[in-house]
């Protein structure tokens, strides 16, 4: 039950994020400036975040889509749907830990940056 839900969501979470994507890049066509202003918006965290949930919805979408393909191609699927929801959670979360890191770190740059000074002017 709660695979097949999780996997309805990440697959309109996916397709939601297709929609985004054709608006964003639909704006080349108005010229590369505006393109480039409207690509800005990935440097805010918050930003950062949805394009976080959109990683997390896409690996458990494509484990679980090889969970389902277990079940129904081999003998014994149905029998070890169960651990293999928990392995598909496992593997899920074992990717996206460093996938976090590496998504989230540059829009906290200004926890790692020394502060400016004006020593000298």
């Amino acid at each position: 039950m709660w695979s097949w839900l999780f996997h309805r969501i990440s697959g309109l979470g996916i397709l939601l994020f297709l929609f985004i994507h054709i608006v964003d890049v639909s704006m080349l066509s108005f010229g590369p400036g505006v393109y480039n202003q409207s690509v800005t918006l990935f440097d805010y965290w918050i930003v950062r975040l949805l394009s976080l949930a959109l990683v997390g919805a896409v690996l458990y979408h494509a484990f679980n889509g090889v969970r389902i393909i277990a079940i129904d191609f081999w003998r014994k699927g149905s029998r070890y749907q169960r651990v293999m929801f928990w392995i598909v959670l496992a593997a899920t979360i074992i990717v996206f830990i460093p996938m976090a890191y590496v998504i989230m770190v540059p829009a906290f740059h200004w926890l790692t940056q020394a502060p400016h000074t004006t020593a000298g002017h």
